[in-house]
């Protein structure tokens, strides 16, 4: 537990220590292969917050297959960022497949962005919320307290720690968000990215 605060104070206080935590983190989960989970927010989705339409189904399907796929290439850990949405299903995703038999040495990585990052939630996804915390395998705050960066610390954060990533997305270059921004660091980082389309939950590959 004391190394563990040891590098939250390096990673959030000095930025120029960064590298060596990240690598220090690496070390820790060296020996599996980890990927990160993202995706647009639910207003980008036709379906808004509606799950039970077809099109969430398929999305949430797809996730789930592309889990099994990363599974079976030797990835064991998994990143989500414990927002509302693409991360929710995700980190649900693997938390259902752990109870299966062969896949009982899965293990999700909540990565929090900053204390009570969920102060906007409303009850149901507070409960939904605590539930993926009760069974993840590791959890961790990356900020102390809420910035203007902490979203971008928070996904750079878990881009660091992967060697692929599995991103809800449209690959609309042109869009401005912090999804865009967490691609293209994937890409400049030489991840292998599996792309879910969020109208269709077809998917496509890049290889670095």
């Amino acid at each position: 537990m004391y190394i563990v605060y040891a590098i939250r104070l390096c990673y959030n206080d000095m930025n120029v220590q960064l590298d060596y935590i990240c690598t220090g983190r690496k070390k820790i989960f060296m020996e599996k292969l980890s990927c990160t989970i993202t995706g647009h927010n639910p207003q980008r989705f036709k379906f808004k917050h509606n799950e039970q339409a077809s099109l969430c189904i398929a999305v949430k399907t797809a996730i789930m297959e592309q889990i099994k796929t990363m599974y079976a290439k030797g990835v064991r850990v998994f990143y989500v960022g414990c927002a509302v949405g693409v991360d929710t299903w995700a980190a649900e995703a693997v938390l259902d497949l752990k109870r299966q038999t062969d896949f009982g040495d899965i293990e999700l990585f909540c990565a929090l962005p900053f204390p009570d990052h969920t102060e906007k939630f409303t009850d149901g996804q507070k409960k939904r919320y605590q539930e993926i915390l009760n069974q993840c395998t590791h959890k961790e705050v990356v900020s102390r307290q809420y910035s203007p960066v902490a979203y971008k610390r928070l996904n750079y954060y878990m881009i660091d720690k992967s060697q692929y990533l599995i991103a809800v997305y449209d690959q609309d270059k042109s869009e401005r968000s912090g999804l865009v921004q967490t691609v293209n660091y994937a890409m400049k980082n030489n991840l292998q990215i599996i792309f879910i389309h969020p109208d269709t939950a077809q998917f496509s590959e890049y290889a670095p």
